[in-house]
């Protein structure tokens, strides 16, 4: 009994190497691509934007709010190809000002491909000595999909900025990688 358990457990570990030996050669066949981009100051806007105050605390709100990110001359790029405009639909849960959000949007390309995301934001809204409001937010973007070009595009896109919950971004700085699934 105790030889069959032993050839069992040689059998079924030789299987998990075979599988790991697979997925190693596929996640090594894929070609990562890094990315950088400095977002110029006002390059997102806020657009329809419906607010609920939730009731419980001062300050509590859930947003839910249409973004856009026009980019006529310094863009992102893909695979050499520019990002002309990022669409994106996110809904918040601030108290204050800080609080997370979720985004999910799409990069339209001069290619007229597309890029499908979603993005997580952390966000925190503080106070300065001269009782002015500074909020800044922390971003991890998924690339998961795309057309054409980017159907199998995927990656992780790491940002850091400011905000003005009225008037739009500013000062945005993202990086990370993709790659395309084979």
């Amino acid at each position: 009994m105790a030889n069959r358990i032993g050839l069992k457990a040689q059998g079924f570990a030789l299987l998990m190497v075979a599988w790991l030996a697979i997925a190693s050669g596929q996640a090594l066949a894929q070609e990562k691509h890094k990315y950088s981009f400095k977002a110029p100051p006002g390059t997102t806007k806020y657009g329809q934007t419906q607010v609920l105050e939730v009731g419980d605390v001062p300050g509590h709100q859930v947003r839910l709010t249409e973004t856009l990110s026009k980019y006529p001359g310094e863009a992102p790029v893909f695979a050499g190809v520019k990002v002309t405009e990022a669409r994106g639909v996110l809904a918040s849960d601030y108290v204050q000002g800080s609080g997370n959000a979720l985004s999910y949007g799409v990069f339209t390309l001069e290619n007229g491909d597309r890029i499908h995301v979603r993005t997580t934001i952390l966000t925190q809204t503080s106070v300065g000595a001269d009782g002015g409001r500074r909020t800044a937010f922390s971003s991890v973007t998924t690339l998961t999909g795309g057309t054409g070009k980017f159907m199998n595009i995927r990656g992780t896109l790491r940002g850091n900025g400011f905000t003005d919950l009225k008037s739009g971004t500013s000062g945005t700085v993202t990086e990370g990688e993709y790659w395309f699934v084979k």
